[in-house]
């Protein structure tokens, strides 16, 4: 696979010529364009690219993308486990340890030809199958990161000194299937991204231009607010990202504990799923990083290539255990059909195979 050379690709910019790679973020305050993948696990990946380019994303070429067969996808947690899992959550709400906490599982499926396996590839099919304001590609095979997302959500935007955060909590098929539960959960977290920003923003800057505004994305809507504020004397990339992560709309309230019972329940490290995918531009002092949902992987050992893909949902005391699964298949159904290179079916299990089971 080491002979598809590093690149990376947000939107309509191509970056390639590969120059340097860190996993210092003070980097990402010196020069030049840097793609950024930070695993929800705290390992950062720096590459900074010699050549940037506007390039719209090319249309899938004909066999382009092999994915893996429909049937194949395994679970972190199958569907017993997990409704277990919201339960758990929800006697920790009880007992007052945590608010909310969002619970997540990974999807992995065997690539058949690993050797050919390309996510630059997977992304273009994404863009016609689930176009997505984040989508983007890290490619840096050397490194072991081989990134697709067709996220939906901002984790950080910086344009100068002002930082904005897009955090997304509800997700229905449609505006009326949003209840007062996803609308508590949007104020909470927006209550708890308003302190992280606070950490490293100007006293008194930070404001909500946008609180639980319904955006409609491809077979789902979601409901999104807006977060933002002014970097105070001396705070860059470094501070922010130490305030601001993991995303708090992916771990839940207060955060400290709901990354205690995600430790507790999940079996598997989340890796860029969760994480931040995207680019900062250090000569601009503009930047753009995701929320790494909707996002697949390459996972590549002696035994050939995996594809991972991550899904999950927040979970309240007003959280159904089967309705929050019932969420996990409807974020993962349609992306999971474009990977397999089938067409949305009717029902999610025809699309999700063992997953479901």
């Amino acid at each position: 696979m080491h002979h598809l050379p590093p690149l990376a690709r947000f939107g309509g910019l191509l970056a390639t010529d590969l120059r340097d790679v860190t996993s210092d973020p003070s980097a990402l305050e010196t020069q030049g364009f840097w793609a950024v993948v930070a695993d929800f696990e705290g390992r950062l990946v720096c590459a900074r690219f010699g050549d940037v380019r506007t390039e719209p994303v090319p249309p899938p070429a004909p066999g382009g993308w092999r994915g893996p067969t429909a049937g194949e996808w395994t679970s972190s947690l199958d569907r017993a486990a997990y409704t277990a899992g919201v339960r758990t959550v929800r006697r920790r709400i009880a007992a007052g340890e945590v608010y909310q906490a969002n619970l997540c599982r990974v999807l992995s499926a065997p690539l058949p030809d690993p050797a050919g396996a390309d996510v630059d590839a997977l992304t273009a099919l994404l863009a016609l199958g689930n176009p997505a304001p984040y989508a983007g590609t890290v490619r840096l095979p050397g490194h072991g990161v081989e990134v697709a997302t067709a996220s939906p959500e901002l984790f950080l935007r910086r344009t100068g000194r002002t930082v904005e955060s897009g955090p997304i909590k509800g997700t229905g098929r449609a505006p009326e299937d949003l209840l007062e539960k996803d609308h508590a959960e949007n104020v909470m977290i927006v209550d708890l991204v308003r302190n992280d920003l606070g950490r490293v923003c100007a006293t008194g800057s930070v404001t909500v231009p946008a609180l639980c505004a319904v955006e409609p994305h491809p077979g789902l809507v979601h409901l999104v607010s807006t977060v933002r504020g002014e970097l105070a004397p001396g705070a860059g990339w470094p501070e922010l990202l130490a305030a601001t992560f993991p995303p708090g709309s992916v771990t839940g309230a207060p955060k400290s504990s709901a990354l205690r019972v995600i430790e507790e329940l999940e079996t598997v490290p989340r890796g860029p799923y969760c994480g931040g995918i995207g680019w900062v531009d250090a000569d601009r002092g503009t930047g753009e990083l995701a929320v790494g949902i909707r996002t697949f992987w390459i996972d590549r050992g002696a035994a050939g290539a995996v594809l991972r893909f991550g899904t999950g949902a927040g979970i309240t005391w007003g959280s159904d255990p089967e309705r929050e699964w019932d969420e996990t298949e409807l974020k993962a159904a349609r992306l999971l059909a474009v990977a397999s290179g089938v067409q949305q079916t009717t029902g999610v299990q025809q699309t999700m195979g063992r997953a479901t089971r």
